[in-house]
């Protein structure tokens, strides 16, 4: 598969940290961009920073010379983790002032995979109308919400819960969790 994955300023940097850990960049084209502010956010949240993957690629957030900004060289699919509410709302409205919403753009138009990843609470209507309008777009709304049933005992394992529900939307299999009801060794 080709990937983009784009980090924005919405607290939970470790969610996009799992996700990067969680797909081979041998076996995947993955490429990485983050919004203005994510930086900042990781800083406070990732102690070391972001840590890319080998073979992993980095993009600057204004330069439109990247195979992602076009449909004519199509991704299969784009995750936005996490996604604060200004990106969605911009993305929903089509407001595509830098790569990382041109590149979701693109990805709604082309009828593409588009995965974003909320992490806010609580929700106001302007947010809910938001969500509508992405959904019937074509987008996937998968809020950060972890389960519980399989009893996480870090954050990582309660951030895994989250991660392994985007690998599953992605279809790439994994071993971050059990499934419900899965028989226990």
């Amino acid at each position: 598969m080709r990937i983009l994955i784009a980090i924005t300023g919405a607290s939970g940097s470790l969610y996009a940290q799992r996700l990067l850990d969680n797909i081979d960049p041998q076996q995947h084209e993955v490429h990485v961009v983050l919004s203005n502010y994510a930086q900042a956010v990781i800083a406070q949240e990732l102690p070391g920073g972001l840590r890319l993957p080998t073979g992993v690629q980095s993009h600057g957030l204004k330069s439109m010379n990247v195979p992602f900004a076009s449909g004519s060289n199509p991704f299969d699919a784009m995750v936005v983790i996490p996604c604060s509410m200004g990106t969605l709302g911009r993305i929903a409205h089509g407001y595509s002032e830098d790569v990382l919403l041109r590149a979701a753009d693109v990805m709604l138009k082309e009828r593409r995979k588009l995965i974003l990843v909320p992490r806010e609470t609580p929700l106001n209507l302007v947010h809910i109308k938001n969500f509508e309008l992405l959904f019937l777009a074509g987008a996937m709304i998968l809020p950060a919400n972890p389960t519980f049933y399989t009893r996480p005992q870090t954050v990582e394992q309660v951030v895994d819960t989250v991660v392994a529900r985007v690998l599953d939307h992605l279809g790439m299999a994994h071993q971050l969790v059990a499934r419900w009801q899965e028989e226990k060794d």
